[in-house]
Formats: C-alpha cells, sequence, structure tokens
C-alpha cells in the first residue's frame, strides 16, 4: 500500500501506525491488564506499596505490572485476583465486574455507589458513617 504524494515526507504519516503498533491498537476506552488491576487497587483503597507487601515484591514492581511494562505470570494474575477480591476473568478482562452482594436492583443507588467508589478512602469514610447515622436512626 503507497502513501498518498502529499503525505510522502522524512517520516510519511503512512509509517506511523507501523511506529506505534500496539498503542494504536488501543483505544481510550480498552482498559488493559495494568490499568484493571491499578482501578481495583484503588477501589479497595490500596495502595501500590500494600500490594507489592502482599505479592512479596517491590513496589516498583507493582507499578510496572500496572503500566504494562512486565508481562504477569499466571500464578501472579491468580493471587492479584485473590488480594483484590476479583475473579481472574474480571482481571483480564473477560467478564465485566458484577455488583456485590447479590445485586443492587436500584440502579441510581448502584451508579451512586461506583461514584462513592472512585472517592478518596477518607470521603468514602466520612460517607459510610454518614449512612450509618441516619440507619441507625431509623431502626
Amino acid at each position: 500500500m503507497s502513501c498518498p504524494a502529499a503525505l510522502k515526507t522524512a517520516l510519511t504519516l503512512c509509517s506511523v501506525p507501523l511506529l506505534l503498533g500496539a498503542e494504536m491498537a488501543r483505544t481510550e476506552d480498552a482498559e488493559t491488564l495494568g490499568g484493571r488491576i491499578a482501578r481495583l487497587r484503588r477501589e479497595k483503597g490500596m495502595t501500590q506499596l500494600e500490594l507489592a507487601e502482599r505479592l512479596r515484591v517491590s513496589q516498583p514492581v507493582v507499578s510496572d505490572y500496572e503500566n504494562n511494562l512486565i508481562r504477569l505470570p499466571a500464578d501472579t494474575v491468580v493471587q492479584i485476583a485473590a488480594i483484590l477480591g476479583a475473579s481472574t476473568d474480571e482481571l483480564l478482562g473477560l467478564k465485566a465486574p458484577s455488583a456485590q452482594g447479590g445485586g443492587i436492583k436500584n440502579r441510581r443507588l448502584y451508579r451512586r455507589l461506583q461514584e462513592i467508589e472512585k472517592l478518596p478512602r477518607r470521603d468514602q469514610e466520612a460517607l459510610l458513617r454518614t449512612i450509618e447515622a441516619f440507619i441507625s436512626k431509623a431502626s
């Protein structure tokens, strides 16, 4: 396949996809294995150092896993999934994450809980204390 004449320069645009390869194959919506590990770790309120200690590796190794710089052995994927409370299918992107607690039927509540999980741990704890106060008054 040839490039249009207007694009023929020292580095043509036609050669860019070949140079970028895997980077071009990723879409913004596609989450990598490392991205899923980072997301699940943050959702658990866990630092890279805490995950590293549980895996018995150094923190930079966890960083490299999350940035897809090191290919993970299968047994490590299983360990990470167990630590993060996820299935290996979910971690590998083969299955969408399921709602915890038997499935929440109220979609609005479920969406809010997902948003709360993205908040810093300190804010999550403050919200939980407020919710618990409301529930205890109702009981």
